[in-house]
C-alpha cells in the first residue's frame, strides 16, 4: 500500500512534511521518501529504506539538511518514491498512491512511439513512478497529462506532484480507489491520505477531493480546481475494514466506528442464530481486531476482554519482515498470555480478515497452549476470494495464497471455483462446508465471516461507489 502528505506554507514547510508523512506509516514498511521546494535551492529529495526503521528515525535529520516553504513525503510498499523528474513540463518531484498493472505494455507503446529509454532496476524493472511521470509529460499540461496516464494504466493512481515554485498538485484516482484529502490552516494548505494526519497539524479538513478531481495548492489561490471530479466511484471497501487508520474518515464514515458496526451486526447475526453460545470474553485480535471485538461486546454484553497482550515497544510490526517465517516468528515472540483470562475460558475472537491465515494457527496453539477451554474465530469482513489488482495492499502474489482458496482445492479442487459465492455465504452447504473445512485445520470451536450486506451496512457508503472485488470479484 502507501499514503502521501504534502503541504504549501507561508513559512517552514519541512516540520508539517515530515509529521504528516510519518502518520502514514501504518500504510507501508518498504520506503519512505520525502521533496521540498525551496526558491534558493530549488527542489530536493530524499529517500530511504525503512524496513527494519521506522519512517521518523530514518529522516529526523531531515531539518538540517532540507528546508522549503513547499513539502511532501510519502510511505511505499513498493517502489523508490518520490522521483525528481525534469521534462516539457518543468521539473517537479512525484508520488502515488496505487499499482501499475500493466507497465510492460506502457513501456513497449512508449518505446515505439517516441524511442528514448527508462532507468532500469535490479531485473530490469522501470520504477512505476518513472513511467507515471513520462505517460503525464506527453501532454501540454499537468492536469491533461495526470488524466491521460490516469486512463491509460490498469489499476489505480492517486498522485502528489510538487512543482518547481512550490505549487502543490493532488489529483484523486479516476475512480477514486484511494482517498484526497484537502486542509487549511491560517492560509496554509495541505494534501493528505489520512484526514487525522491534516487534523493533528492543525489544519482544517475542508474537502475530500472527489473521483479523478485535480487541484492545485498556492499560497496566491488557495484551491484552484483543474479538472472536476467523475461520477463513477469504485472507492475501496477494505479500507475501513483493515488498512485505514481508526482516527481518519472517508467520505463522511469513520473507521474505528465503522468497524465498531460491524462487530455488533456480527453479534446480532450470532444470536440469531444461536451461534457461539456460553463465551466468557470477547476480544479482537490485536490490533486492528479491537474496534470490531468492542463492537461485538457492546452489543452481545459478553465482556470484553485481552486475553494476550502484544509487547510492541521493541518488536516491529509483525508484517515487517520479509520472509514469512520471521514474520511468523516476530508474531510469536510479541504474544504475551493473561492467564488469568486464559485458563478455562471460552473465546470469542474477532480480526479484521483472515487473508492467508499464515499466524492464525500458530496464535490459537498459544492460546490452547496457555489453557484456553475454546476459541471461536469471526472474521469483520467476507471471505477473501480475488487478490486485488487495482492496490497493492496484500502480499498475496497468487490467489492460491488466500485461505479460502486453498480449503475450496482441498473440498472439490478447482471446480469449486465456480460457485464462490456459495462458499462466500453462511447459509449454504458449501459455505458450511468452507467454514468447518477451516475450523479443522486451525481448531476453532466455531468461525463466521461477516457477509457482504453486513460490512456494506457498516460503511454506510453507497454501496454503487465501493470496490467489493477482492470478495465477490466484482469490478
Amino acid at each position: 500500500m502507501g499514503g502521501f502528505f504534502g503541504a504549501v506554507c507561508k513559512e517552514d514547510a519541512i516540520s508539517d512534511a515530515f509529521f504528516g508523512t510519518d502518520y502514514h506509516s501504518h500504510l507501508g514498511t518498504c520506503r519512505g521518501g520525502m521533496a521540498a521546494y525551496d526558491p534558493t535551492i530549488g527542489l530536493q529529495r530524499e529517500i530511504h529504506n525503512i524496513q527494519n526503521s521506522p519512517f521518523r528515525t530514518k529522516f529526523e535529520h531531515i531539518f538540517d539538511e532540507m528546508r522549503g516553504t513547499s513539502a511532501m513525503g510519502c510511505i511505499s510498499d513498493a517502489d523508490p518514491q518520490p522521483l525528481l523528474i525534469r521534462s516539457k513540463l518543468g521539473t517537479f518531484a512525484i508520488a502515488m498512491v496505487g499499482v501499475i498493472n500493466n507497465t510492460a505494455a506502457l513501456i513497449d507503446q512508449y518505446f515505439t512511439e517516441h524511442g528514448g529509454y527508462y532507468s532500469a532496476m535490479t531485473g530490469g524493472r522501470v520504477n512505476s513512478l518513472e513511467l507515471l511521470a513520462a505517460l503525464i509529460s506527453q501532454r501540454d499540461s499537468f492536469a491533461e497529462g495526470i488524466r491521460f496516464a490516469q486512463q491509460s494504466i490498469e489499476g489505480s493512481a492517486s498522485i502528489l506532484i510538487l512543482k518547481e515554485g512550490g505549487n502543490l498538485i493532488a489529483a484523486r484516482d479516476l475512480l477514486g480507489r484511494t482517498p484526497v484529502q484537502i486542509g487549511e490552516r491560517d492560509g496554509d494548505w495541505c494534501a493528505s491520505f489520512e484526514s487525522f494526519a491534516c487534523q493533528k497539524l492543525g489544519y482544517t479538513v475542508k474537502q475530500e477531493l472527489g473521483p479523478g478531481e485535480i487541484v492545485e495548492l498556492s499560497l496566491e489561490k488557495g484551491v484552484e480546481q483543474l479538472a472536476a471530479p467523475g461520477e463513477k466511484m469504485r472507492m475501496c471497501a477494505f479500507l475501513w475494514t483493515y488498512y485505514g487508520y481508526p482516527a481518519s474518515s472517508y467520505e463522511g464514515m469513520n473507521v474505528e466506528t465503522m468497524r465498531n458496526r460491524d462487530g455488533a451486526i456480527m453479534a446480532r447475526h450470532d444470536a440469531a442464530v444461536g451461534s457461539a453460545k456460553d463465551v466468557d470474553f470477547v476480544s479482537g485480535l490485536p490490533d486492528s481486531g479491537t474496534p470490531h471485538a468492542i463492537g461485538y461486546a457492546n452489543q452481545s454484553h459478553i465482556p470484553f476482554a485481552r486475553p494476550y497482550i502484544k509487547y510492541t515497544p521493541t518488536w516491529a510490526r509483525s508484517f515487517t519482515p520479509q520472509r514469512q517465517a520471521e514474520r511468523e516468528k516476530v508474531a510469536k515472540m510479541k504474544q504475551i498470555p493473561i492467564h488469568d483470562l486464559i485458563e478455562d475460558k471460552n473465546l470469542l475472537f474477532m480480526d479484521d480478515s483472515i487473508v492467508r491465515g499464515t499466524q492464525l494457527r500458530e496464535t490459537v496453539e498459544f492460546l490452547y497452549e496457555n489453557g484456553a477451554k475454546a476459541v471461536h474465530m469471526r472474521s469483520g469482513c467476507p471471505p477473501i476470494m480475488y487478490s486485488c489488482k487495482y492496490l497493492n495492499f496484500s502480499r498475496s502474489n497468487s490467489e492460491m495464497e488466500l485461505l479460502a482458496r486453498r480449503v475450496i482445492v482441498e473440498l472439490e479442487g478447482e471446480a469449486g471455483f465456480e460457485h464462490l459465492e456459495e462458499y462466500s455465504r453462511s447459509d449454504t452447504e458449501r459455505g458450511k462446508n468452507l467454514r468447518r473445512a477451516i475450523c479443522e485445520k486451525f481448531q476453532f470451536s466455531s468461525l463466521e465471516f461477516q457477509s457482504l450486506e453486513g460490512v456494506l451496512e457498516a460503511i454506510g457508503v453507497d454501496p454503487c461507489k465501493l470496490c467489493t472485488y477482492c470478495w465477490n470479484g466484482k469490478e
